[in-house]
């Protein structure tokens, strides 16, 4: 073998062995992804993915007071909602508060960002909410457009009696939940790197 065909069949090599680097674990990533059960364990987020995303109907709720909410009220911007009775005992108290704190430390983002309260039965103590909790939009769940809201929600728990924030970009779908020991600091470095990735809202 000549020295010109010794040094075409090291280029030979040398380029296959490059394509492999780059082929193999492209290929062995998508036969572990798509062609197995296997996926890989935890993630980049605190919150409990909700998946696939769930979209939210578009629909008018009674708020206090009478009137109607717009039907695109969840809509728009990010929303972090909590869903629980109107009675709002220290767990949703808690809750709103957390949400409440959360929105706050978006600092120049916190425009991109709405807060909701969707309660079942009679809303008690509506003066707490006018002092405690100004711009959050509180919304009944009772009747036919409200119980279609609440079946888009994961049912298991329920999400009337779950304790959960639940996080809503603004197309409408349901991204993300937390549960009630979740400490603020997770819903805010999720939703803050939501927003930085966000085209939209």
């Amino acid at each position: 073998m000549t020295a010109p065909d010794i040094a075409r069949r090291r280029a030979r090599v040398a380029l296959i062995g490059l394509a492999a680097l780059f082929f193999v674990p492209l290929a062995v990533s998508f036969y572990l992804y798509y062609g197995t059960e296997w996926r890989p364990s935890g993630g980049a987020q605190h919150g409990d993915l909700v998946e696939p995303p769930r979209p939210l109907p578009e629909l008018s709720l009674a708020v206090p007071g009478g009137g109607l909410t717009q039907p695109g009220f969840l809509r728009d911007t990010w929303h972090i909602v909590y869903a629980g009775h109107g009675a709002c005992g220290a767990g949703c108290r808690e809750s709103l508060v957390k949400s409440r704190q959360v929105r706050l430390a978006l600092d120049k983002d916190i425009g991109r960002v709405g807060r909701a309260f969707l309660y079942a039965g009679e809303l008690e103590d509506a003066a707490y909410f006018a002092r405690e909790h100004p711009g959050l939009v509180i919304a009944s769940v009772d009747g036919a457009a409200g119980a279609a809201l609440l079946q888009a929600f994961p049912p298991d728990p329920p999400p009337l009696t779950a304790g959960r924030l639940y996080l809503v970009d603004p197309l409408g779908n349901l991204l993300m939940s937390y549960p009630p020991d979740a400490p603020p600091k997770a819903l805010l470095e999720d939703l803050e790197r939501l927003l930085r990735l966000s085209h939209i809202g």
